[in-house]
């Protein structure tokens, strides 16, 4: 209950899709966690901004959860997970990056799981126009060993464009055996692969 008065609508989302996984099996060592998210919980640092412009001071729940990593200390401060956590945020390409991260994490340690929560939502005017289309999404992911085996590449974007990291992993999720995504600088692809190759 307290997390849920301190944390917003969108923090609420991740955390729960990300404590599912993370309490799924007690007897299995704790999770690395990995938190992607291309803006984050804009609104606290919106509402910092708005505050320091009216030359109030901001509030103290704002500051302290504004920062990019919030999400994935809480999680472990619930969950006494002391694996380490990594935030990530690189702007369309976050939750790929994510995934490179969380596949890295894994094969550095192949006998501990990563979970893996990516979350995000639309910017509000004025400045959905530096992103538009985005999509609000809260998933969570854990590479385990005996998982389903993807491949992830990545090449240099042409430009800007393809679908949207929701509708990727959507497709890859309900079956799909391939998946192109191109972000701001890179396009990617994800697709079947032998466990060997993965």
């Amino acid at each position: 209950m307290l997390l849920r008065r301190r944390i917003g609508r969108l923090g609420q989302r991740a955390l729960q899709a990300a404590w599912t996984f993370g309490t799924a099996h007690p007897s299995d060592p704790p999770p690395r966690l990995v938190f992607a998210s291309r803006h984050g919980e804009f609104s606290r640092t919106l509402s910092i901004l708005e505050a320091l412009a009216d030359g109030a001071p901001p509030s103290p729940a704002d500051f302290t959860l504004s920062v990019h990593h919030a999400l994935a200390g809480l999680l472990s401060i619930a969950g006494a997970n002391r694996a380490g956590h990594t935030a990530i945020a690189s702007g369309a390409d976050s939750l790929y990056h994510a995934l490179l991260e969380a596949a890295a994490c894994q094969a550095e340690r192949p006998g501990q799981p990563v979970l893996l929560a990516y979350y995000d939502e639309p910017l509000p005017p004025p400045y959905d126009e530096l992103a538009p289309g985005d999509e609000t999404i809260a998933l969570a992911l854990l590479l385990a060993p005996g998982g389903r085996a993807l491949r992830l590449e990545q090449h240099p974007a042409a430009e800007p464009a393809g679908h949207s990291p929701g509708q990727a992993l959507a497709t890859l999720l309900d079956g799909g055996a391939a998946v192109a995504f191109q972000g701001d600088r890179l396009a990617w692809t994800v697709t079947e692969a032998d466990d060997a190759a993965a």
